[in-house]
C-alpha cells in the first residue's frame, strides 16, 4: 500500500517471473501471494471499504501486467496433470487437499473476471479500456483456438466423466458463469442488443421493456373465491375468528407486500385433489409464516431506474402472431364463404363487418419476432439449389455468442448432460447414491469433524456449497439460452432440444417438488465468516446456538434467484412446443407449480403462472373450476394473446400428441442449419475438380505460423533420409 505505482509493477513482475519456476511448492507460494494481492492486501486494511478499494486497484494492476495469461497456462497444465488425476481416481475419499493448486488459480481468475466486469462510476478511461480489452480477449478464440469458456466446459465434462474427481466444481462453475456473463452480457445488455437487432431488421419496436415491467410488478394475492366468502360468513355467524379478513383487492395487495409468505392457500390444498396425491408438502415450518421479502437494497453506484407508468389495467400489451391472424381468417372464411385463400391476411371480401373490425384489432397488435425472421431466411437459404448454396453464402457476424456456439457445437450434448448431472447432484431433493458424482470434493476437509460445533459448521458449508452450484448452473443455462436465441433461433433450439432429451423438464420439476418455502428461507450462511468481514473485524466465538440461529436475513436471495432461473429455463424450452407442454401435464406439474405460488415474490409468481397458463386447457374443467384464484392471477399477470383460448379446453387444441414426430421435424431443421452454416465440406460432391497442373501448383496454401521452424527437419526426415525407388514409381505409373 505504501509503494508507488512503479514499485508495485516491479513487485508484480517479480512474482510473474517466479510463477515460471519448476518447483511446484514454490509456484504455489507465489500463486498464494498473487491471490493475497487480488483479495485486497486485507492484513494492512482497517475497513471493508479499504479492502474492496485495494482489491480493485490490484486486480487492474495484475491484468495490466499479464498475470491472467500466465495463470491460464498454469491452469491448462494442472488440467492436463495426469498424475494428479489418476491418484485422485484411486483415492477412496477426496478432500480439499487434492485441489489446492487449482483452487488458488481459479480464485484469482474469478476475482479478476468479476472485479473487472463490474463497472463503477469512478473508473478512469484506462480502466474502461482495460475492461473492453479483457472482455474481447475472453470472448475471442485466443486460447488454443477457442474461447476461455470452452476450457472451463472441458473441466466440467472431465469431472463428470469421473476422469478428474478432484476438480473444484463450485469454483469452476462460478468462473464459467461470470465469464459467460462478462463476454456475452447480462439481461440489460441483451435487451439493448434485441432493440438494435429489431431496428436492423426493420421490425416494430418492442411494446415495453420487460425488465422494467417485472421490476414494478407487485406480488398480489388472487381475489377470494365465492366458496371462501360463504365460509367466512358462516364462521362469523358462529362467532369464530375469520381465516382471512375480507378486504378490497388493493388493500389485499398491500397486505401481501407487508407479509408475503402468509399461508393463504389452505383452501387451495383442499380444492386441488392432485395436491393430496403427491404427499410432498408437509406441515409448513412456523418460521416460514413470518418471512417478508423486500426488494434488495439497490447497488450503491447505480443510477435510479425511472418508474414505469402503466395505464390502469393489465401490465403487458397483448401480442398476436401472423399465423394467428391467418388461422382466424381461415376459420371465418370457411364459416361465411365456404372456401379458403391460403396465407392471405389482407383480402376481407365477403366477410361481415365485425370480422373486419376483429382483423383490424389483431393487426394493430401484430408482433413479428426476430426468431420468425430468422426461420424465414433459413427456409429461403435451404430452398436454393445445392449447387448454389456455396455461392451466395450469408455473412455471419462474429459475435461473442457466435464464436462460443461454434466452439461448443462438436461437444454440446456432453456439456449439457454434464451440467444437468451436477444440477441433479446439488438439488436438495436428490438422495445420495453410490454411483452419483461427488460434488463435495472441494468442501470436505481432510479430517472429518469430531465435535458437534464442527459438524454443524460443515453441514452449513455443504448446504451452502450445493446452493451455489445450483445458482451458477441455473444462471449459466438461462444466459446461454437467451443469447443463443437472439443470435439465431436454431442455435437456441439445438441447446433446448439437448436439455429436453437429457430430461431437464422432470429434473426441474423434481427440484420444485419440495417444501419451497423452507428452501427460500434457508439460512445456510455464517455472517462472521463472510469476506471481507472476517478479515477486518474480530472473529466472534462461534457456538452451536449462534450457528443454529443463522443470520438476520429472513430469506435467501441466492435460492430465490435459482428458483426464478429454473422456472425461466422451463418456460423457454416449453413455450410454443405442444409436445413439451404435454410433458408438463403428464409429469403432473400443476400441483407442484401451484405450491411455488406460495412465495409472494412478483417475478417468481409471473413465471409460475406462465407455466400454468400454457397447460390450463389440458387440465380439465374440474381443475379450472377448483382453481379460479389461480386463473384470475394468470389473467392479471401474464401477457395475453388475443385469440388464445387458454382458459377453455378446445377440441382442436386437445389433439393427440406425437412427441417423436414433433422433435424429429425440429431436429431436421436444426441439422440442416448446422450443416449449411458450419460444415465446410458440405459441397464436396458438387465442387468442380481443377485438372490444370499450373493452376493447382499456383494456389496459395495457408501454412501454420510455426511451419518454417520445423520445415528443414521435416525435409530431412521425410524426404532426404528416405530412399526413393524411382524405377518402381515409373513402373507403377
Amino acid at each position: 500500500m505504501e509503494l508507488s505505482l512503479e514499485e508495485q509493477r516491479v513487485y508484480v513482475m517479480r512474482l510473474l517471473d517466479a510463477l515460471e519456476v519448476t518447483d511446484r511448492d514454490k509456484r504455489l507460494k507465489v500463486a498464494r501471494a498473487i491471490l493475497y494481492l487480488a483479495q485486497g492486501v486485507f492484513d494492512e486494511c482497517d475497513t471493508e471499504a479499504d479492502v474492496l478499494y485495494w482489491s480493485r486497484h490490484n486486480v487492474f494492476l495484475l491484468y495490466d501486467m499479464g498475470i491472467f495469461t500466465a495463470l491460464l497456462e498454469l491452469l491448462s497444465m494442472e488440467i492436463d496433470n495426469n498424475q494428479a488425476c489418476s491418484s485422485a481416481v484411486r483415492k477412496p475419499a477426496i478432500s480439499l487437499a487434492d485441489s489446492t493448486e487449482l483452487r488458488v488459480l481459479l480464485s484469482i481468475m474469478y476475482l479478476m473476471v468479476e472485479t473487472i466486469r463490474v463497472e463503477t462510476e469512478g473508473d478512469s478511461p484506462e480502466r474502461k479500456a482495460a475492461r473492453e480489452a479483457f472482455k474481447t480477449e475472453l470472448g475471442s478464440p485466443l486460447y488454443n483456438g477457442e474461447p476461455f469458456a470452452l476450457l472451463l466446459f472441458t473441466m466440467v465434462t472431465k469431472f463428470c466423466s469421473m476422469n478428474a474427481p478432484h476438480f473444484p466444481m463450485k469454483k469452476v462453475l462460478l468462473l464459467l458463469w461470470k465469464t459467460i456473463l462478462f463476454t456475452l452480457g447480462g439481461f440489460e445488455e441483451l435487451q439493448e442488443m434485441k432493440v438494435r437487432m429489431r431496428e436492423q431488421l426493420n421490425l416494430s419496436p418492442l411494446p415495453e421493456d420487460s425488465i422494467k415491467v417485472v421490476r414494478q410488478m407487485r406480488a398480489a394475492s388472487p381475489p377470494a373465491s365465492a366458496m371462501e366468502l360463504i365460509e367466512q360468513q358462516q364462521q362469523q355467524k358462529r362467532g369464530r375468528r375469520s381465516r382471512r379478513p375480507l378486504v378490497k383487492q388493493d388493500s389485499l395487495d398491500t397486505y401481501n407486500e407487508r407479509d408475503p409468505f402468509k399461508n393463504d392457500d389452505a383452501r387451495d390444498e383442499e380444492d386441488d385433489p392432485e395436491d393430496v396425491d403427491s404427499g410432498i408438502e408437509g406441515e409448513v415450518d412456523p418460521l416460514d409464516r413470518d418471512v417478508i421479502i423486500q426488494p434488495p437494497p439497490p447497488p450503491p453506484l447505480r443510477p435510479p431506474t425511472e418508474r414505469v407508468s402503466f395505464p390502469r389495467g393489465l401490465p403487458w400489451a397483448p401480442k398476436v402472431r401472423e399465423k394467428d391472424i391467418e388461422h382466424f381468417l381461415e376459420t371465418s372464411r370457411n364459416k361465411f364463404i365456404g372456401f379458403t385463400l391460403g396465407n392471405d391476411i389482407d383480402t376481407l371480401v365477403g366477410l361481415p363487418r365485425p370480422i373486419h373490425e376483429s382483423v383490424k384489432t389483431l393487426k394493430q397488435h401484430k408482433y413479428v419476432s426476430i426468431a420468425e425472421v430468422q426461420i424465414k431466411r433459413e427456409e429461403e437459404c435451404q430452398s436454393e439449389s445445392p449447387l448454389l448454396i456455396g455461392q451466395g453464402e450469408e455473412e455471419v457476424e462474429e459475435t461473442p455468442a457466435e464464436i462460443l456456439y461454434l466452439g461448443m457445437l462438436p461437444s454440446l450434448s456432453q456439456y449439457v448432460i454434464a451440467l444437468l448431472k451436477l444440477l441433479l447432484a446439488a438439488a436438495p431433493t436428490s438422495k445420495a447414491k453410490t454411483d452419483s458424482i461427488n460434488i463435495l470434493a472441494d468442501v470436505l476437509p481432510e479430517e472429518m469433524p469430531i465435535t458437534v460445533l464442527q459438524s454443524m459448521k460443515l453441514g452449513i458449508d455443504v448446504n451452502r456449497h450445493k446452493e451455489i452450484i445450483v445458482k451458477a448452473i441455473s444462471a449459466l443455462l438461462l444466459l446461454l439460452l437467451k443469447h443463443f436465441k437472439l443470435n439465431h433461433i436454431y442455435q437456441f433450439e439445438y441447446v433446448a432440444q439437448h436439455l429436453v432429451f437429457a430430461n431437464c423438464i422432470p429434473l426441474i420439476l423434481k427440484f420444485f417438488n419440495q417444501n419451497i418455502m423452507s428452501y427460500i428461507s434457508a439460512k445456510n450462511s455464517i455472517c462472521a465468516l463472510d469476506f471481507p468481514h472476517c478479515v477486518v473485524h474480530e472473529m466472534p466465538e462461534l457456538t452451536a446456538e449462534s450457528l443454529e440461529a443463522g443470520d438476520s436475513n429472513q430469506f435467501c436471495w441466492r435460492n430465490l434467484f435459482s428458483c426464478i432461473n429454473l422456472l425461466r429455463i422451463l418456460n423457454k424450452i416449453t413455450k410454443w412446443k405442444h409436445s413439451r407442454t404435454m410433458m408438463l401435464v403428464v409429469f403432473k406439474s400443476a400441483p407442484i407449480l401451484k405450491r411455488a405460488l406460495k412465495v409472494k415474490q412478483a417475478m417468481m409468481q409471473l413465471y409460475v403462472l406462465k407455466l400454468l397458463k400454457i397447460q390450463t386447457k389440458y387440465l380439465g374443467r374440474q381443475w379450472r373450476k377448483s382453481n379460479m384464484k389461480t386463473m384470475s392471477a394468470i389473467y392479471q399477470k401474464v401477457r395475453h394473446r388475443l385469440n388464445d383460448d387458454w382458459a377453455y379446453g378446445n377440441d382442436i387444441d386437445a389433439r393427440p400428441w406425437d412427441f417423436q414426430a414433433e422433435e424429429c421435424a425440429l431436429r431436421e431443421c436444426i441439422e440442416k442449419f448446422n450443416t449449411r452454416r458450419y460444415d465446410k465440406n458440405q459441397n464436396s460432391d458438387f465442387t468442380p475438380v481443377d485438372n490444370c497442373l499450373q493452376s493447382v501448383l499456383g494456389q496459395r496454401v495457408d501454412l501454420p505460423e510455426d511451419f518454417h521452424y520445423s520445415y528443414e527437419m521435416w525435409l530431412e526426415r521425410e524426404v532426404f533420409s528416405q530412399p526413393i525407388q524411382w524405377e518402381g514409381l515409373l513402373q507403377a505409373q
